[in-house]
């Protein structure tokens, strides 16, 4: 079981995927960078309760931006990451690197 504030795998890409995007984190962008560079189809359910739970981890933030004509005036939610959330992936990271370490010549193929 996860302990508070880490973060399982597609929350890390979930959140890699919204820094990538900046001003441009709408949940179709976020679903079209995770298919793109890490081969992952989703359901937009599936992406929003992962945007909601990062939410409500305090990981990303959102808001809704201001209405367009080109949108019929309707509003879209960009995402954030918060401070905290790039505490966690910073975490996330330095973990695997470190559990990388010494074991990728055990892969086959050398696990490069």
């Amino acid at each position: 079981m996860a302990r508070r504030g880490e973060l399982g795998e597609f929350e890390q890409l979930v959140l890699l995927a919204t820094l990538r995007l900046g001003d441009k984190a709408y949940a179709p962008e976020i679903a079209r960078v995770l298919e793109e560079r890490a081969g992952r189809e989703m359901s937009r359910g599936t992406l929003y309760a992962a945007l909601e739970r990062l939410e409500t981890k305090g990981m990303i933030w959102s808001y809704a931006d201001a209405p367009t004509s080109a949108r019929s005036g309707s509003r879209r939610r960009r995402f954030e990451v918060t401070a905290s959330g790039s505490r966690a992936l910073a975490s996330s990271r330095r973990i695997l690197i470190d559990m990388w370490k010494g074991v990728a010549h055990l892969l086959p193929g050398g696990g490069g």
